[in-house]
């Protein structure tokens, strides 16, 4: 296919990441689609971008034209054919839910054009147990970037038995169109190479957390001003989503049988009473005000 053949960029799901993965695309120069089921999340959403846009604008990160132009270039609609008809790639970046991603790929598989890639941003479910609910397992691949994506320059790409080479070579290059750097991973493995990394400092945050061993934001401090890290692990935790992260260690969980990755009481306690971070407003920490983003 080659990246000379992706002009327009679909992403599907209208939260943090899936607005500023559209963005991203919009700004590289691509005709962008952002598709969501209500049109509600997707007036937020555009809410979200102009207020994270502006205040690039003020920093003089973008130029008046680069801001009107990648506008131009974003359309938001909830018609799911009217998102996929005339693409070239679509980006999934829906809830963390294997049967979810499942009946969505399904759907997209019967009304996009066989040459579309299709990608999941997703970093706990591998790409290869989504690409047998389409007739195309050699067009699917894992795209994932990091949270959030105006900010974070690696994006992992990973392939699974069937990924062609084509389809490899095109989402790398992507990619670098984006202005982002791309790590690719041959071999799938759930959490990938920087939430595996991650996981394990978190999982080692909350024990030392429940064993009483030391206040969260005493953790936290310790990870910024004795490791360097711009921020610490539950603080982390509030900007991801503490939902997120909890589906992510429970799939990791049922696929190893791995008791030491199974969620932890805190963090299941936290899910079920929806304190989920900075987007509820709540989390291990309690946010006053919530920005447009966050």
């Amino acid at each position: 296919m080659g990246i000379d053949a992706i002009r327009t960029v679909t992403v599907i799901g209208a939260g943090t990441m899936g607005s500023q993965i559209a963005m991203v695309s919009a700004l590289a120069g691509f005709k962008t689609y952002l598709h969501d089921i209500t049109d509600s999340q997707l007036q937020k959403a555009l809410e979200s971008l102009q207020f994270q846009m502006n205040r690039r604008l003020e920093k003089k990160r973008i130029t008046e034209t680069e801001y009107k132009m990648a506008f131009a270039r974003l359309h938001t609609t909830t018609d799911l054919t009217e998102a996929v008809h005339t693409t070239d790639l679509v980006i999934e970046s829906i809830v963390e839910k294997l049967e979810d991603k499942r009946e969505l790929f399904k759907s997209l598989d019967e009304l996009a054009p066989g040459h579309v890639i299709f990608a999941t941003n997703s970093s706990a479910i591998v790409s290869s147990k989504i690409a047998s609910s389409t007739k195309r397992p050699d067009r699917i691949c894992n795209l994932h970037f990091f949270n959030p994506p105006f900010k974070m320059d690696l994006v992992e790409v990973v392939t699974h038995d069937h990924t062609s080479e084509d389809t490899t070579q095109t989402v790398v290059e992507f990619v670098k169109q984006l202005g982002k750097t791309p790590i690719l991973l041959r071999k799938e493995i759930s959490g990938f190479v920087a939430n595996r990394l991650l996981g394990a400092m978190v999982r080692e945050a909350v024990h030392l957390l429940e064993e009483g061993i030391a206040t969260h934001e005493e953790i936290d401090l310790a990870a910024m001003e004795a490791l360097g890290h711009p921020m610490g692990p539950f603080a982390l935790l509030d900007m991801m989503g503490i939902d997120e992260n909890y589906y992510a260690q429970l799939l990791q969980y049922q696929e190893s049988g791995d008791p030491s990755m199974k969620p932890s009481a805190i963090l299941q306690e936290k899910f079920e009473r929806g304190e989920l971070g900075r987007k509820t407003g709540k989390g291990f920490y309690t946010y006053s005000s919530i920005r447009p983003g966050l």
